[in-house]
């Protein structure tokens, strides 16, 4: 393990490696592992994997009766998330892969998998102070990968009637549904995250599926704090703690 580094416990018996100083998984990234509706022997792809933390969470929450495929274009973050997966024991479940979405077809395949889920940088390059760090820039921007690359890159590496689970910001909501009607991805679910009952929300979780029929679900609200700045009951239930 490199100087910069810490070992963390994510629960279900599994440790990830993370940066002390650098970009760590939040709760975002909980919460699309919970959200996504996976069934028992499905193979994954997650796109933009970064420390590798949707897939270790999706192994256990599943028990490991799935296999996931992490692709991540930073070294640093597909090395951490490599040396994870092997901290774990579970190179027969995880494989991370160094490599661009953008070319997923090349590196994985077209129509190889039953899920895609992606926790993919929220702003456009264009929008708002960009950090002088490349590795949280790269994060919070699209600068490598743009949404419609993201979610092109989804459908052509989903079966038909696949899964596309990602998390993103609410007011990007229009572009989103544009973007994956584009691609044939039909919208079925939706929630909303709200930090405290009475505030507006700060996350939105999608679940599509590839050549899907029209009707969208939108499940009820999911709020993370109490008026007391404590975790709700659902919450503390996604984190195991209730």
């Amino acid at each position: 393990m490199e100087q910069n580094e810490v070992v963390d416990d994510i629960g279900y018996g599994l440790k990830i490696i993370q940066k002390r100083k650098g970009v760590k998984f939040g709760i975002d990234a909980v919460l699309l592992s919970h959200f996504v509706t996976v069934k028992k022997h499905d193979s994954i792809a997650d796109l933009g994997t970064g420390c590798g933390i949707i897939p270790l969470l999706l192994y256990g929450i599943h028990r490991g009766y799935i296999t996931v495929t992490g692709i991540e274009i930073q070294p640093s973050y597909a090395d951490m998330a490599q040396r994870s997966v092997k901290l774990n024991r579970l190179e027969d479940h995880i494989r991370i892969i160094k490599g661009d979405l953008k070319e997923a077809s090349r590196i994985l395949g077209s129509q190889n998998f039953d899920v895609v889920i992606t926790n993919p940088p929220y702003r456009k390059a264009s929008d708002g102070k960009i950090s002088p760090d490349d590795e949280r820039a790269i994060a919070r921007h699209e600068i490598l990968c743009t949404l419609d690359d993201i979610i092109k890159a989804a459908n052509t590496l989903l079966k038909y009637r696949g899964k596309f689970a990602m998390v993103h910001l609410p007011e990007r909501l229009p572009e989103i549904m544009c973007a994956v009607k584009k691609y044939s991805l039909e919208p079925k679910r939706m929630r909303l995250v709200y930090p405290y009952s009475q505030s507006p929300p700060s996350l939105m979780l999608l679940e599509c599926i590839k050549g899907g029929n029209p009707q969208l679900n939108i499940l009820p609200p999911l709020v993370v704090y109490r008026e007391d700045g404590s975790y709700t009951d659902e919450i503390l239930d996604i984190y195991g703690k209730s």
